[in-house]
């Protein structure tokens, strides 16, 4: 091994770095490096800053971790059992 080490770079941890916050169809939210490519699948909401910023932004907003898809058919199922005479 050499004296010099090499130092790898995470963007997803650099702290002074602008982050961006992304929503998937399943309105699932993502923090992801503004400076990148966003990845298919996801779309940006408006919403840029610090990592903390936007962690921040994500915590107030996505409120129900359950996938859209889950939820919409957790929200059908009640539906239908309560139609139900008993």
């Amino acid at each position: 091994m050499s004296d010099t080490q090499k130092t790898r770079v995470n963007a997803y941890t650099i702290d002074g770095d602008l982050f961006i916050a992304l929503i998937n169809d399943e309105e699932q939210y993502s923090i992801w490096p503004a400076q990148k490519e966003i990845p298919p699948g996801w779309k940006d909401v408006g919403f840029s800053g610090s990592k903390p910023e936007v962690s921040a932004y994500i915590d107030e907003h996505w409120t129900d971790m359950r996938p859209a898809s889950l939820r919409r058919e957790m929200d059908n199922q009640i539906k239908h059992s309560s139609a139900k005479p008993i």
